[in-house]
């Protein structure tokens, strides 16, 4: 197995790169739309910081001023009606103007979401078998689906409302300066109480975010592992017990939100509670101006709302960065994962056979899984066959032999340290991994069934294999048997992993998989292994008809599966310890008869 630490492939490896301006670049297709919702916040800031200068201004004019006390009472009502009528326009100017930017960017953040998803979804199924054997699947699902939820949330909400708090921040004091520099500088007296707040709290919110993701991580690569695992849990009845395990991280990830939730619970009461002794400040101060005819009500007026607007966009830039600062944790992560390199690297400019016609050459193999050049660590050690196109050779030994690191080579799921493995006389390093795997069809003893109906696991949901061809796979495979049996034959449905289907039917349903693409090399790891003799027969027949016509390669515990092939080669200890035909292997009286005759006692 691959030894874990040494695996830098999965390791949370800190990112080195600028997160934030890597994510800007998916901006680049929506330049437009970015524009128009950053025009769209200036009108929008624009309308709100008219609003109260409106009712102000309609107080001292038709209220209050001196300019009121020379107008009718008829022409004051009608001032203040054209004062509410234009305050109305501007309400339904504000209303489609949000509206609108609202809609832009929400589409605008769903598509860069799905672009991402995808990249992440292509990128992981290019990477080498290794990294899949050392990271666990829950990370994996939190990466495509929690992390790029909280970049949605960056592009749909907190870009543009960053930029609109800052403008706004930026136009209240510039406005509330222009009116009256005393009565702003009075505004301004709590400001530097808020400002701290807002440090302490970004500090806290920001160690809360990364605790809530890193316990959501936790739980969801638990939930991964046991669900799949959930048989096994309950044959050793150990229900009891993991739902105990489950309950602690669930506990950790409740402790987590809760400490989230009180920080938010604190800061916003406090943030309110200054805005409320602002605007108390104000009325005192102002009050005295007022009395003082420095200043007139209109203008009070003002300034009550726009210290109430003031405060608003400081609370809400601080929760801003904190949700920004959590969205770029999570960017970290998926770049993380994006700038994995796959261990087996294509060339630039791979050889491309015209046709392959299955010819396998191992020329003294090393491998090891861990990479490292050490004694203890070599799997396969100088291992060295040929395989004539047409040939069916079988692989023997004791587990750990090496048998399976074989298979594996041949499809290039890993690359070899020493030696050369060749197809047709090519280095498979120098050929395409779609050349080579489109070329093996692999039938393995743990099938994989997915969720959906018998015609799409038969045909992997490539469109080029028809019906027809789905049909002649099963009845050559003898999978037939029992879909022509099942209530809507190949449109039954198939729930996951196949678990309403016997372990031979899984198996005749992975021969028929495999017959359907027609490839020129079979790979048959334990194909025949824990089946049902129901079916027994039908698998035998299934396998026979594959390897008719092809290279056929297996590996088998059960010696009586084996004995026809042209070749067994016996594994041990990671190298090749004889080679020949069953009668020659038995007259040789080595490890293949000792495996033998074990079998017949």
């Amino acid at each position: 197995m691959p030894n874990r630490r040494n695996d830098q492939e999965i390791n949370d490896i800190q990112y080195s790169g600028n997160a934030f301006l890597r994510l800007m670049g998916y901006l680049k297709p929506y330049w437009k739309t970015v524009l128009i919702c950053f025009a769209l916040v200036l009108i929008l800031t624009g309308l709100e910081l008219y609003r109260p200068m409106l009712i102000g201004d309609a107080i001292d004019l038709y209220i209050t001023g001196d300019a009121a006390a020379l107008l009718t009472p008829d022409e004051r009502f009608a001032g203040v009606l054209r004062a509410s009528a234009v305050y109305i326009l501007v309400l339904i100017a504000v209303f489609i103007c949000s509206r609108r930017q609202h809609l832009m960017i929400q589409e605008m953040g769903q598509k860069i979401v799905y672009t991402l998803r995808m990249e992440l979804m292509k990128h992981v199924q290019s990477l080498s078998m290794r990294f899949f054997d050392t990271t666990p699947v829950g990370r994996i699902v939190t990466r495509i689906t929690n992390d790029t939820e909280a970049i949605n949330d960056l592009y749909a909400n907190i870009i543009v409302r960053l930029f609109r708090n800052v403008v706004k921040i930026i136009g209240l004091i510039i406005v509330m300066l222009a009116l009256d520099v005393k009565m702003a500088l009075l505004s301004f007296v709590m400001v530097p109480v808020v400002a701290v707040l807002t440090v302490v709290f970004r500090k806290l919110s920001r160690r809360t975010y990364q605790l809530v993701k890193t316990r959501i991580t936790t739980i969801n690569t638990f939930l991964s592992e046991h669900l799949s695992g959930m048989r096994v849990i309950q044959i050793f009845n150990r229900e009891k017990e993991k739902c105990a395990e489950f309950d602690d991280k669930n506990e950790d990830l409740y402790k987590a939100g809760f400490r989230e939730m009180m920080v938010f619970a604190i800061f916003r009461p406090l943030i309110y509670f200054s805005s409320i002794v602002a605007t108390a400040v104000i009325l005192g101060g102002g009050s005295a101006q007022v009395l003082g005819g420095v200043i007139t009500i209109g203008t009070m007026y003002m300034f009550t709302q726009y210290i109430g607007q003031l405060f608003q966009p400081i609370q809400e830039l601080a929760e801003q960065f904190t949700t920004l600062q959590s969205a770029i944790a999570s960017a970290e992560k998926i770049f993380t994962l994006l700038d994995v390199k796959p261990l087996v690297q294509e060339k630039d400019n791979p050889t491309i056979l015209p046709q392959i016609r299955g010819r396998i050459e191992f020329d003294h193999v090393w491998f090891a899984y861990d990479g490292e050049e050490g004694k203890e660590n070599w799997v396969l050690k100088d291992v060295s066959f040929v395989i004539e196109p047409g040939q069916k050779v079988a692989f023997v030994g004791a587990t750990g032999a090496g048998k399976s690191s074989i298979l594996n080579l041949i499809g290039r799921y890993y690359d070899i340290q020493k030696g050369a493995i060749r197809i047709d006389g090519v280095d498979i390093r120098d050929m395409t991994r779609e050349q080579i795997r489109a070329s093996i069809g692999q039938v393995q003893q743990d099938v994989f069934i997915f969720t959906g109906d018998i015609k799409s696991n038969i045909r992997l949901r490539d469109d080029s294999i028809s019906m027809d061809a789905i049909r002649e796979a099963a009845r050559n495979t003898n999978a037939s048997h029992f879909i022509d049996r099942l209530p809507e034959g190949y449109d039954e449905p198939v729930s996951e992993r196949g678990s309403t289907f016997s372990a031979g039917q899984r198996q005749l349903l992975s021969f028929a998989r495999t017959l359907a693409y027609d490839p020129t090399i079979l790979i048959l790891d334990e194909a025949t292994a824990n089946i049902d003799t129901e079916t027994e027969q039908w698998i035998q027949e299934a396998v026979e008809h594959l390897m008719k016509g092809r290279t056929s390669i297996m590996v088998a515990h059960r010696l009586s599966t084996i004995q026809h092939c042209d070749r067994i080669i016996v594994m041990h200890h990671g190298r090749i310890r004889e080679s020949g035909t069953h009668q020659e292997l038995l007259e040789q009286n080595g490890i293949y008869k000792k495996l033998y005759q074990l079998q017949l006692a």
